[in-house]
């Protein structure tokens, strides 16, 4: 780990992601390891202490590290976990459901939105083209598929994404901390809003597809990532 000069806003976490995480899979950071405190990193990278939060959420998604409440964070393993998970569901069981929940709630919205949720919609499309602050924008990437499944007038499609909500935002971040989607996936929203807006069902699903489609392949990359230089 390597003392950093302050680092710009737009690429801050992922600065400090990279740095911890390159000096763990290096072996600098040894398994056992109790890393510094947040506010000991956050002076140390000259950063805020939310964009080490979001740093040190993505290293314990990965495996390589785990907070112990009252102790701080420490290193557990110097490999990437063979198999991302999110709480109760891994990465490979949300790629393997969500095309067969959202690509139909995508369809039935398009017929059976209502006026406000189409606004709704809509305006969720402008604020996370707006926002710069990672967090805040996975919390609206979560009200926008969320807000489908509940224009999708099925109960069960809304009942399923509510129970998965905290898993998809928390691969959300990691595929934008490490993918860099975020400016994509907000052209793919807008064309999935755009198709429901037209009433297209099959627009709207193609939309959907298309989109859960690149964040499986980002997915895929992240989980069979070897560390730089290997």
């Amino acid at each position: 780990m390597t003392h950093k000069s302050p680092v710009s806003r737009k690429n801050a976490a992922e600065t400090v992601f990279e740095d911890l995480r390159g000096a763990i899979l290096a072996g600098q950071l040894p398994v056992g390891t109790r890393l510094p405190s947040e506010a000991k990193l956050a002076e140390r990278y000259g950063v805020s202490r939310p964009i080490i939060r979001e740093a040190m959420r993505s290293l314990q998604t990965l495996g390589l590290t785990r907070s112990r409440s009252g102790s701080g964070s420490f290193v557990i393993s110097d490999r990437q976990a063979p198999e991302l998970a999110y709480g109760h569901y891994s990465a490979r069981e949300l790629i393997e459901a969500r095309p067969f929940i959202e690509i139909p709630a995508a369809g039935w919205a398009a017929l059976r939105r209502t006026p406000e949720q189409m606004a709704r919609l809509m305006q969720l499309c402008d604020s996370m083209e707006r926002q710069e602050d990672a967090l805040k924008w996975v919390r609206l990437d979560s009200d926008f598929h969320f807000l489908i499944a509940e224009a999708a007038q099925n109960a069960v499609f809304a009942r399923i994404v509510t129970d998965s909500r905290d898993a998809l935002m928390r691969q959300s971040e990691l595929v934008n901390l490490m993918a860099d989607r975020r400016v994509t996936s907000n052209d793919e929203h807008r064309r999935i809003a755009e198709a429901i807006s037209a009433g297209s069902e099959d627009e709207a699903r193609a939309a959907m597809r298309e989109h859960l489609d690149e964040v499986e392949q980002a997915m895929t990359w992240i989980i069979g990532q070897a560390p730089r230089g290997a």
